[in-house]
């Protein structure tokens, strides 16, 4: 018997087979949850299909986080379906291409601080808010999705690092809305993986390559190990974890700098 089973979860953000939300979907699937995933527009319609028809659900549904007429109609799906929600997973971050290349003052700008901030941050609450009626009770959980550049600046990051931060407060304060009714929320800071979010950040192939020398295990995580951190925080087994940043990085952030060569 899985972690999951008996659980009603609903994936937000996958993209593609090498999105961390595709290898959170798996875990949930993995330990027994029912799925029920989003796709953002009718071009990623197909592909979320096809994982939707590899585990085993029938609930696939059109949701654009900076629409709130289809978040609306998304949890009316939901509650006519199941009449509850136990799991509530946003993978979700974007800002425009060229806020991610180049000097942080000179490349950001109003719209696109607005932008990061309403798609990366935002719509975690907004989907909050409409999942919180079909949680209560339930002992649920809302997971999120967050990176070091949040705490730390890193090279092209730029505005995304702002909205980050932002996502990681709004974590704080979702939990204390949310605990008294049974809600956890809690956060994944993982390191970097090669997704098609992160293919938009100037030299991603060069901070894989130089965070995987930094770490303690000599290597980048997988979509596989964050999905397994995913299920845990999602489960029973963490029930009294809410409103933390839990990092799935092999130890990245613990290093100020590599060991000396020749000493």
């Amino acid at each position: 018997m899985g972690l999951l089973e008996g659980k009603k979860a609903l994936v937000v953000g996958i993209a593609s087979k090498h999105s961390i939300a595709t290898g959170i979907a798996k875990a949930l699937h993995d330990q027994g949850a029912e799925l029920a995933l989003t796709y953002q527009n009718e071009k990623l319609k197909s592909r979320v299909e096809g994982f939707a028809q590899e585990w085993n659900s029938n609930l696939v549904l059109p949701c654009d986080v900076a629409d709130d007429e289809q978040i609306s109609a998304l949890f009316q799906r939901l509650n006519e379906e199941w009449g509850g929600l136990d799991i509530l997973v946003h993978s979700v971050g974007f800002a425009p291409g060229e806020e991610l290349d180049g000097d942080f003052t000179d490349v950001t700008s109003r719209e696109g601080f607005k932008t990061a901030h309403d798609i990366s941050s935002y719509s975690l609450t907004a989907l909050a808010r409409e999942a919180r009626p079909l949680m209560q009770g339930r002992q649920g959980s809302i997971l999120t999705m967050t990176y070091l550049g949040s705490q730390k600046v890193l090279p092209n990051y730029n505005v995304m690092g702002l909205a980050k931060a932002s996502l990681e407060a709004n974590v704080r304060y979702l939990a204390a809305s949310l605990g008294a009714e049974g809600t956890r929320v809690n956060a994944i800071s993982a390191g970097p993986i090669k997704t098609l979010a992160a293919s938009g950040i100037k030299s991603f192939r060069r901070m894989l390559s130089e965070n995987a020398k930094r770490t303690p295990l000599q290597r980048n995580v997988t979509t596989t190990e964050v999905g397994n951190t995913a299920a845990f925080l999602t489960s029973d087994m963490a029930s009294g974890i809410t409103g933390e940043v839990i990092y799935v990085d092999a130890g990245f952030r613990n290093m100020a700098m590599n060991a000396l060569e020749n000493e």
